[in-house]
């Protein structure tokens, strides 16, 4: 007897963590994997940061917090959202979560009724999809392609549009292609949500930090649409603080006051010491970043230069966060011994088995002909790890 809900059935396994699942299994079984299958800086948390925690245990912050937070950190999150995104959010609109996924989850949960569709720019990140159908929402994917830089533009948005359009979801910069929206592509959205007052978008910006090229621009500073976009950080990415679990919103007051509902019933508020240390990290320079960044960018000048190197591997030369997302093409109707490769998934299937590297196939994002290479590893690692996929690669037979 199946006792499982329909709903959980329906739900998608999430295909990073099952590769991570995957390759953590072929290690313990003593193989030697290099996964680069994982979003989570290989850095440790800033040290002042872990002082912040370690103080706020002393001081004994053990006592339920407000859901939607500590007021002093919202009051810093608002400080943040003037001082580097020229955002003006009063910390009454700030909700702070279990990190920025659960931010997200709230906001869809608390807008999206069943049948309602959701314009999913694709590739996209893997969770967008399965929270928009656990709300009962229907998710529409809007196609792009590497030629323009995994781009959507306001004829694609139109195109997908219908009566039943009630919200558009995108990263910048994007996980998993490491695209960054410039003034003018955002303008592209902007234009779009101007046009249907009924739409609504969450701009993820949880790589915000990890930006090369200019400064980051946020799409609810762009004329008209402040009361339409729902502003989603956190902490984990900039700040290398995954396991810390923050992330939060700027959102219009009705829906912060909806996500502070929702959440009271779920997880009530985000940890008390995460708080403590997440008030650290907001108030800090910005500059405390720059090692971090640094380190990402020679490593994705390296990792590009060797994914050309590649037969069948085409790619962009993405400006933030700290991915590659390939287009492999090329490579589809190729065989591995006896096995033919239809899709991205035979290939990282291919690779992990093969190669011992652990990939992400672009069939999670929305993207079937595209893998996701992560480069939050070493460099020596990434250069064994690429130059394993290109022996791979090349033996492959037509």
């Amino acid at each position: 007897m199946n006792l499982l809900s329909n709903r959980i059935q329906a739900l998608s396994e999430s295909a990073t963590i099952a590769m991570s699942r995957k390759s953590r299994e072929m290690r313990e079984n003593g193989v030697d994997v290099i996964s680069l299958s994982l979003g989570e800086p290989d850095f440790n948390t800033p040290d002042f940061v872990k002082e912040a925690a370690k103080q706020a245990i002393d001081e004994n912050y053990s006592k339920y917090p407000p859901i939607p937070g500590y007021k002093d950190l919202r009051e810093a999150i608002s400080h943040k959202f003037k001082r580097d995104n020229n955002l003006d959010y009063k910390d009454t609109q700030i909700v702070v979560s279990t990190g920025a996924k659960q931010s997200i989850a709230n906001v869809v949960l608390c807008t999206i009724n069943p049948g309602d569709e959701v314009l999913l720019p694709a590739p996209y990140w893997v969770t967008y999809s399965e929270i928009v159908k656990l709300a009962g929402g229907k998710p529409i994917v809007v196609n792009t392609s590497i030629d323009n830089d995994f781009k959507v533009t306001q004829r694609q948005l139109e195109a997908h549009t219908t009566a039943k359009t009630k919200m558009l979801i995108f990263s910048s910069p994007c996980n998993p292609s490491g695209s960054v929206f410039t003034e003018s592509d955002l303008e592209e959205i902007a234009a779009y949500l101007r046009q249907h007052k009924q739409v609504l978008a969450i701009a993820d910006e949880i790589y915000e930090q990890i930006t090369f090229t200019g400064k980051h621009l946020s799409l609810a500073g762009f004329e008209g649409v402040y009361d339409q976009v729902i502003t989603v950080n956190g902490l984990s990415k900039g700040f290398a603080m995954t396991g810390w679990r923050c992330g939060y919103i700027g959102a219009p007051q009705w829906l912060a006051d909806a996500c502070t509902k929702m959440q009271g019933q779920f997880t009530s508020a985000a940890s008390s010491i995460t708080q403590r240390a997440a008030l650290a990290a907001l108030q800090a320079d910005p500059n405390e970043l720059t090692t971090m960044k640094e380190a990402f960018l020679k490593r994705r000048d390296l990792v590009v230069k060797l994914v050309k190197e590649i037969p069948g591997f085409k790619t962009n030369l993405p400006q933030g966060a700290f991915y590659v997302f390939p287009d492999i093409s090329a490579l589809l109707g190729k065989k591995a011994g006896d096995q033919n490769l239809e899709s991205s998934a035979d290939l990282c299937h291919y690779l992990l088995e093969e190669a011992h590297v652990a990939l992400v196939p672009g069939e999670a994002f929305g993207s079937p002909h595209c893998v996701r290479i992560s480069y939050a590893s070493s460099e020596a690692e990434l250069k064994e790890a690429l130059q394993r996929i290109k022996n791979a690669v090349e033996n492959l037979i037509a």
